[in-house]
């Protein structure tokens, strides 16, 4: 009971807070975006058939491949932003990545592939944004946690305008309003924004990469997440892996083409995420 009454009085302030908000804050310009992916063109069609969705494209930019986004950063080891992290534990990192490997490859790209192939786009797109709308304490607690104020408010005004015009969040309709989209945050950047090193690597099993430090902070997301309240906590595993083989079945194929491209892929992923998240703490 007292989980949800939580849960309860946590929804009340993020549904209410933005309420008291200046004016100007929703009446931002429209964001351009030049290229569409299948989730762009299945918002397109979903703001055709639903009040809640308008006439913009789906944004690419999503907290729900947080953990996946640094796939797109240039992996080479040694350039010129190339962060230095020690890896004491590469042995054991590396059996575990090969774990990790072989557990995408067996498991998580087939039921990703089979989801994707049954499952209308326009219903995965929907279900990436209810998720995404669901993180929204993670991101909100951490703004707060980091003084970054302004960037709270656009938090509060993002959940309130997609779960009530967005339908519970199953459209992003805040995403039009710059103001409303501000960097996302968790734990691990918060750390680091108040000077905590990244400690050491880390690869966790089926998590993929991190730091000692960012590990530290997944603690403190799932404290701060909903999806961590559900009970049982079956239910909760349960949610967690659905929602990571939808967030998936949009990126068939990245990881791949890192790993194929890379002359030491577990090196590739190491400094590829390292400086992923030193971008992300710096913004």
């Amino acid at each position: 009971m007292k989980r949800l009454k939580f849960i309860a009085i946590f929804a009340a302030l993020l549904l209410f807070g933005p309420v008291v908000l200046p004016a100007p804050l929703f009446s931002a310009e429209k964001a351009d975006i030049e290229s569409k992916t299948d989730r762009e063109v299945a918002d397109e069609e979903l703001i055709e058939d639903e009040e809640f969705l308008d006439d913009e494209e789906f944004l690419e930019d999503e907290e729900f491949l947080e953990d996946e986004a640094f796939l797109d950063e240039d992996l080479a080891p040694g350039g010129s932003d190339a962060v230095s992290v020690p890896d004491p534990l590469r042995p054991v990192n590396y059996a575990i990545y090969l774990f990790n490997d072989k557990v995408y490859f067996w498991v998580l790209k087939p039921v990703a592939s089979g989801y994707k192939a049954v499952i209308p786009v326009e219903i995965r797109v929907c279900t990436l944004n209810f998720f995404n709308n669901l993180y929204a304490p993670v991101r909100f607690t951490n703004c707060l946690l980091q003084g970054k104020f302004k960037n709270a408010a656009g938090e509060f005004g993002k959940f309130f305008i997609n779960t009530t015009a967005g339908g519970l969040g199953l459209g992003d309709v805040a995403r039009r309003y710059p103001e409303l989209n501000p960097p996302e945050e968790d734990f691990g950047q918060t750390l680091g924004y108040w000077g905590f090193g990244n400690g050491f690597y880390l690869v966790l099993p089926v998590l993929g990469p991190s730091t000692l430090r960012d590990a530290v902070g997944r603690v403190g997301n799932w404290a701060v997440d909903p999806l961590s309240y559900l009970e049982p906590w079956e239910a909760s595993l349960a949610v967690w892996a659905f929602k990571n083989v939808n967030s998936t079945s949009f990126r068939i194929g990245d990881y791949e083409t890192i790993k194929d491209a890379a002359l030491d892929p577990y090196e590739a992923f190491r400094d590829g995420y390292i400086q992923f998240r030193r971008t992300k703490v710096g913004q």
